[in-house]
């Protein structure tokens, strides 16, 4: 079996990728910051074939030293787990010559300008949209489209950084802004930023697994909201995964393959995200697609529904190990929802005894007592809730339910 150099910033003790990998992460080289090991040196040690610890995990210093472990151990695989990696490890396989997704499908999954462009020139719709290098090309878009639109990092991930504007006022407050678009580290520089009409329609994620620039299996949920008016607005995010008999699900599925098709194959099993709204015409109009598992509880109710947790499997399949589902679901089973509740600002009191809604599952993100100045990123929750049910219709009335009494007996003081 063939070695592996994984990159991974997340901690083992949120990330537990000696379990997920098994006897497999005997042959993996880990690249990952120092203090993602803090406490579990005794897991690395035991575990692992080897490990590069670095301090700036997103410095060129972090490129290089992954670079020296691969060529010092002779690995034949690189592999990643989250969107931020994907084309360092891409620029690592193409530098070693190794197999796997290379830089030009890379880019298209990570640079939304790339991915639309590519998207547009395959038929499929997508919002108006251009590059942003300076000031007058976001007013050149703003001439041609008007308001509203929105502004977004093109490498971005979880709406972090992205800007709505909705009129003039927000225009200026926008190009007044210190150098970085609110809840983002991301400078205004050219090469990095786009501008984007705004979709008002139903926004919904395709998940599943793709092997070979094709679809092994996916299935699409219907979100509450759209993710960025989610962090704005400080409001709960919600997801229904969608009945079978739903008209929307198989347009979703063949839209997702489109998609997939319309872009440069990764030449390997992985993940994948998508977001797309569906208009008053019924046609899909593609947000952006990641070669990676969605996040917050994306996977895990994909897990309740078909018994795979998209992110362990899409990691396990770049390991070159095999897949544990290899063919399309007619339906999930169980149906399955999933909510997060934002942080407040103010001591959190959560609520005094476990949700009565059946079928639910609580799980607090913070501790009573915790004080928050309220939520700056996607991952910043209270609390989270999967949902299972017999139906879909079911799950989403569970998930009001539930929703309801969070935030009847949750209190911020």
């Amino acid at each position: 079996m063939h070695k592996i150099l994984l990159f991974s910033r997340r901690s083992l003790g949120k990330r537990p990728l000696q379990e997920w990998l098994g006897a497999t992460a005997g042959n993996v080289v880990l690249v990952t910051p120092r203090t993602a090991v803090e406490g579990a040196e005794d897991v690395v040690e035991q575990h692992f074939l080897g490990h590069a610890l670095v301090d700036s995990y997103d410095s060129w210093a972090a490129d290089r030293a992954a670079e020296t472990a691969a060529r010092s151990f002779g690995v034949g695989l690189v592999a990643s787990t989250s969107e931020d990696d994907v084309i360092r490890a891409a620029r690592l396989r193409e530098r070693l010559g190794l197999p796997g997704q290379h830089t030009a499908s890379a880019l298209a999954y990570r640079d939304k300008a790339v991915m639309k462009r590519l998207a547009r020139d395959a038929g499929l719709t997508v919002p108006a949209f251009a590059p942003v290098d300076d000031a007058m090309d976001l007013l050149d878009f703003i001439d041609a489209h008007g308001y509203p639109l929105v502004v977004k990092p093109r490498f971005g991930a979880g709406a972090e950084g992205v800007a709505m504007l909705h009129a003039a006022e927000d225009l200026d407050a926008f190009l007044d802004s210190a150098g970085t678009a609110a809840g983002s580290e991301e400078p205004f520089l050219p090469g990095r930023w786009m501008a984007e009409a705004f979709v008002r329609a139903p926004f919904f994620h395709v998940d599943g697994i793709m092997r070979d620039g094709a679809v092994v299996h996916c299935w699409p949920s219907q979100y509450s909201s759209g993710v960025a008016e989610h962090l704005k607005d400080a409001t709960g995010l919600s997801s229904v995964l969608l009945a079978p008999d739903d008209e929307r699900t198989p347009v979703l599925m063949e839209f997702t393959a489109a998609v997939i098709a319309a872009l440069p194959r990764p030449e390997q099993t992985t993940a994948f995200h998508l977001e797309a709204w569906i208009g008053d015409d019924g046609r899909p109009v593609l947000c952006e697609i990641a070669c990676r598992a969605g996040g917050v509880l994306v996977a895990d109710a994909y897990e309740r529904a078909f018994g795979v947790h998209l992110a362990k499997e899409g990691l396990r399949a770049q390991c070159g190990m095999p897949l544990t589902l290899t063919e399309q679901p007619t339906a999930p089973a169980p149906a399955a929802a999933w909510a997060i509740f934002p942080a407040g600002k103010g001591v959190f009191a959560p609520p005094a005894g476990p949700c009565p809604v059946p079928g639910v599952e609580l799980t607090l993100h913070l501790a009573a007592g915790t004080r928050s100045e309220g939520m700056t990123y996607l991952g910043e929750s209270a609390a989270g809730v999967l949902v299972t049910a017999d139906t879909a219709a079911e799950a989403g009335r569970r998930l009001n339910d539930a929703t309801q009494w969070w935030t009847l007996n949750a209190r911020w003081t």
